[in-house]
């Protein structure tokens, strides 16, 4: 059948364009990149057009046979939508727009609506660059949004269309990003440091939060922070679930040493406020021009690191020295940057039964008592990027702002989360919040594989549902969490309790 169907894309092939020509069409920069595969063999590079809704690709193969590319679902490869392209020995292209009906046969769409830019071969490499609109009348066509989406790129070692597992491959991502680091000022006098634990050993436990306190960047007056980025060991990057730097006060005496965050030492207690973080296929995020981190003044706090490992398969012998690396200028910027958690309050009440199609649970804020908590008048606030958080189970996040009664707007949503890609992101508009709003963070779940409760913690098999809104200016508030009636879930559930 993969002959047949190559054969029938040749009424689609540029017939007579000789290989040397390299491009069919116009070529323009495009500013986002990504390996799709573990050995860097895939590489795409993709841009688009809001405002036509037309986003463009360029796939590079180290092959010499067909490429492909499209978007897939979450629960199986059938039904992708997959444009498909390479270069015939005799140099004649062939392009189709097509989708998967097995999970290693393809078939062409009849509507065609990617259209080819340019696909070359060389000694190494085969290019293909096309572009498609963000959604298409073709029921098979899977449409391209402003949420998390999952791209499968696939490959053949010759011309005959089929799909290998060993040669395709699946990963999430934010196509329709709103800042590109190329569009914002790196400063000159650029300062690194790294925030880290150093040959630590992992513990065979599942879950480990390890927790160390550490020294800032020793400057004389006051910097800023203005990007971060994870600082994995190589090989451990499935063991490290996620890494927090946390604000403290500033107690004259900290503890040495690396311990456990939620143990018997109560100077961890101190740190609550998030300053930066990085969990699962999070990358490097620099804030906008006029934000950062304030470091170097007599009222920065001290800092902690936590680290979450997730050694499910009791590995023994491995040791880390995984961090965060930040990013610091004298340059200052307008505005101190904090953080605000909002969400479920993490413990075993909060709970999501088993075979459950879709469970949804609620954090409300109530912002009203934020000028008593800050313990001075508080200005509004302007939320500017966000980081969606759940475990294995969740499917969608959303935090909803409401004023007088009244929904004002979504602040950030993502309609299709993965645990797998748990990024940073930048508003498309910066968002103001008054003191009086209230903030509702909705968390979606799924539990159709599971045979038990699912309830709240630490672990990645326990549930977690947060959202973290970088703001500016910054204030005393590190966290307004929402939790349920604790007499009314007992009842529920056929519990003795009272007041």
């Amino acid at each position: 059948m993969a002959h047949d169907l190559l054969f029938r894309l040749f009424p689609l092939l540029a017939l007579g364009v000789p290989l040397q020509s390299n491009r069919l069409g116009p070529t323009s920069r495009l500013r986002y990149s990504r390996f799709l595969d573990p050995s860097n063999v895939i590489f795409l590079r993709w841009d688009f057009d809001l405002e036509a809704e037309i986003i463009s690709f360029e796939l590079q193969v180290r092959t010499a046979g067909w490429v492909g590319f499209g978007v897939t679902n979450r629960y199986t490869n059938v039904g992708s939508d997959l444009v498909v392209g390479g270069v015939l020995p005799n140099g004649n292209v062939y392009f189709s727009d097509q989708h998967l009906v097995e999970e290693d046969t393809l078939k062409e769409d009849g509507s065609q609506d990617a259209e080819l830019l340019g696909l070359t071969e060389d000694a190494v490499y085969t290019t293909m660059h096309f572009s498609r609109p963000f959604r298409s009348c073709d029921p098979h066509d899977l449409d391209i949004t402003s949420n998390t989406v999952r791209v499968l790129a696939a490959y053949g070692l010759d011309d005959t269309l089929k799909l290998y597992r060993e040669r395709t491959f699946v990963k999430s991502i934010f196509l329709l990003q709103v800042v590109h680091p190329d569009d914002l000022d790196v400063p000159e006098d650029t300062i690194i440091h790294d925030l880290e634990i150093t040959n630590f050993l992992i513990p065979e436990d599942d879950t480990t939060y390890a927790c160390t306190f550490l020294p800032l960047p020793i400057v004389s007056e006051k910097h800023h922070i203005y990007k971060f980025e994870p600082k994995l060991v190589y090989h451990n990057e499935t063991t490290v679930h996620h890494i927090l730097v946390y604000a403290c006060g500033n107690a004259s005496v900290l503890p040495t040493g690396i311990s456990d965050c939620y143990g018997a030492d109560p100077a961890f207690s101190l740190c609550s406020q998030v300053i930066v973080g990085s969990a699962v296929g999070g990358t490097s995020y620099q804030f906008p021009d006029d934000v950062g981190v304030s470091i170097g003044t007599p009222l920065d706090p001290q800092w902690i690191l936590e680290i979450h490992y997730s050694n499910f398969n009791n590995l023994p012998g491995v040791y880390d020295s995984s961090g965060i690396r930040v990013y610091y200028t004298s340059q200052l910027c307008k505005y101190d940057t904090d953080v605000l958690q909002l969400g479920f309050f993490t413990f075993p009440i909060h709970f999501i039964p088993p075979g459950a199609e879709s469970f949804m649970s609620y954090g409300l804020c109530r912002t009203e008592k934020f000028e008593e908590m800050n313990g001075a008048p508080m200005p509004d606030i302007q939320v500017y990027g966000y980081l969606l958080h759940t475990h294995l189970a969740g499917r969608a996040l959303q935090a909803v702002q409401y004023r007088n009664g009244t929904q004002l707007r979504k602040i950030c949503k993502d309609d299709s989360y993965d645990f797998n890609l748990q990024e940073t992101r930048d508003l498309p508009s910066r968002v103001e919040i008054k003191p009086g709003d209230e903030l509702l963070v909705e968390c979606h779940y799924q539990t159709l594989d599971r045979d038990s409760m699912t309830f709240g913690g630490p672990s990645t098999i326990n549930e977690m549902c947060l959202i973290f809104l970088f703001y500016y200016p910054q204030n005393n508030i590190s966290s307004c969490m929402g939790y349920p009636d604790i007499i009314y879930v007992a009842h529920e559930l056929g519990e003795e309790a009272s007041e």
